[in-house]
């Protein structure tokens, strides 16, 4: 079901006026006129500020107490602008000091674990190696006995 709905003024169920009117486009004289203003009041408004900025700057330095409290507070500003950047940089100091006395350590524990492990491995290796070879030894000089019982026994054998 389709119904047409039609625009109603807030509670009174009256539709809405139409209550503004487009306003006529100015003519070329307005515009003229109006481009000519704003090409000598901008200038004339950046004077105006810069002025306004300069009396700022300049103000404090006009009476010579004036002008020597305000370098006393430049002086204040920048001792403290000093200190600031003084404790940052002893605290960045401390921090990489801290830093790379933490990874030195790490990398000397690291170190001597491995040394650790490299000199357990090369004992147990010597050690295997010397009992192999005394192994080895002890094999030879038995078979080197046995070979010596052998042929004194056949040259015992030979001797009548």
């Amino acid at each position: 079901m389709a119904t047409k709905s039609t625009t109603k003024a807030a509670g009174n169920g009256k539709p809405k006026a139409e209550t503004k009117k487009a306003a006529p486009a100015p003519s070329r004289t307005e515009q003229a006129r109006a481009a000519a203003e704003s090409a000598v009041d901008l200038p004339v408004g950046v004077v105006l500020e810069v002025s306004d900025r300069v009396a700022e700057l300049v103000e404090p330095f006009t009476a010579r107490p004036a002008a020597e409290k305000q370098l006393k507070s430049y002086g204040t500003k920048l001792r403290r602008t000093v200190k600031r950047t003084e404790r940052r940089g002893t605290s960045a100091r401390r921090k990489a000091t801290t830093e790379a006395r933490k990874t030195r350590n790490k990398v000397e524990r690291e170190a001597r674990k491995r040394q650790r492990t490299v000199e357990t491995t090369l004992k147990r290796n010597r050690d295997e190696v010397e009992q192999r070879v005394r192994k080895a030894v002890e094999e030879q000089t038995s078979r080197g006995k046995n070979l010596v019982d052998q042929v004194s026994d056949q040259l015992t054998s030979l001797r009548p």
